[in-house]
């Protein structure tokens, strides 16, 4: 399934101040949307995508939204454009970040995503969209995040990204 929202979904949004109490990741995960999708939590799957607008994760440096969604096990957040902030807590977590064209993508859509080929498929719509995903990215994607890469590489093996 994919989870549709707009532009400037803020880091607020993903995990409320008020609920956020906490830094236990399944708790976290358990309030992912809580006020604008309230059945998001208990409805999303692991490989499900959300797809979104511009400046996704916009707001305060709030590490608990990315923690959030992973942990929720969605396979990636497509979206125009990242907040900075976000794009950097989402990078060290291993979170999956995909800048594409999101306009006309329907929650019902049957989407594959092939980073082998860096495509975005939509089967529903027959209809394919180039995606560039970052080598860092990817590589911290598949380690589970910075931390992971680390341990498993060392710290002269940050050279892979130069």
């Amino acid at each position: 399934m994919n989870w549709i929202f707009g532009d400037n979904i803020n880091t607020d949004v993903i995990t409320p101040g008020r609920y956020n109490m906490t830094t236990d990741a399944k708790q976290l995960a358990g309030i992912a949307f809580i006020e604008i999708r309230p059945e998001f939590a208990g409805q999303v799957k692991s490989g499900d995508l959300i797809i979104a607008g511009q400046n996704f994760g916009c707001g305060s440096s709030r590490e608990t939204a990315p923690i959030a969604l992973k942990t929720t096990g969605i396979r990636a957040i497509i979206a125009k454009s990242f907040a900075r902030i976000f794009y950097r807590n989402s990078l060290n977590i291993g979170l999956l970040l995909i800048t594409a064209a999101t306009d006309g993508i329907r929650e019902n859509d049957q989407l594959n995503l092939d980073l082998k080929n860096n495509l975005l498929i939509n089967n529903t719509q027959k209809t394919k969209v180039k995606i560039t995903i970052p080598k860092m990215m990817i590589r911290l994607y598949r380690e589970g995040g910075i931390i992971n890469y680390l341990k498993t590489n060392g710290l002269t093996a940050l050279s892979d990204f130069s």
